[in-house]
């Protein structure tokens, strides 16, 4: 009998102890108390300013600001682009993923998961990918530029790319990008 409020005890004890440690698990869902947005968003403002110049110092950066907060969508967008630069398509994809999925009424990551869906040949899911960014934001000229584009290249046959090129054409976001629109035109007639 007393064997047993002894290990009932010893039990007790080491469950209390458990509990009051702070786990370590990198699975671990971070507490609000332990994440730091402010950090994340200025260290993510930080390397977008690199990515072009110093990618490599853009993506140490970038997983810094992630340490600091797993759920900042930005951070996750940016090192998607870095990755997609690198042809880290699976890499990249993920990241889109993460930021998809944080950032749930911005076009940019369902766009960028497109374009790293079509350079990885998987053009239906990329279309996908695009419709999705339409559908946030319906007036994403970026991403009409890549939907339009991609249905060019494919060949095939969509009722939407008349529109997508007449707003191309007008609105494209270089002068390159209006005058390919501009020669699809032409050609569809």
């Amino acid at each position: 009998m007393h064997t047993r409020r002894f290990f009932s005890a010893v039990l007790l004890s080491v469950l209390s102890a458990c509990t009051s440690q702070h786990a370590s698990s990198p699975y671990e869902t971070p507490s609000e108390a332990r994440r730091e947005p402010q950090r994340a968003q200025k260290l993510s403002l930080e390397a977008a300013d690199l990515m072009k110049s110093d990618p490599e110092s853009a993506e140490a950066i970038l997983k810094e600001a992630l340490a600091a907060d797993l759920y900042h969508g930005p951070a996750h967008n940016n090192l998607g682009v870095l990755y997609l630069a690198q042809s880290k398509l699976y890499e990249a994809a993920n990241e889109f993923e993460w930021a998809r999925k944080l950032m749930p009424g911005h076009p940019d990551p369902r766009l960028n998961l497109g374009l790293t869906l079509e350079r990885a040949g998987r053009i239906d899911e990329a279309i996908d990918s695009y419709d999705a960014a339409l559908e946030v934001y319906p007036e994403h000229l970026p991403t009409m530029e890549a939907l339009a584009r991609l249905i060019v290249r494919s060949g095939r046959s969509d009722d939407r790319l008349p529109h997508l090129i007449h707003e191309v054409s007008l609105r494209g976001e270089t002068e390159q990008w209006r005058n390919w629109a501009r020669e699809q035109a032409v050609l569809m007639k």
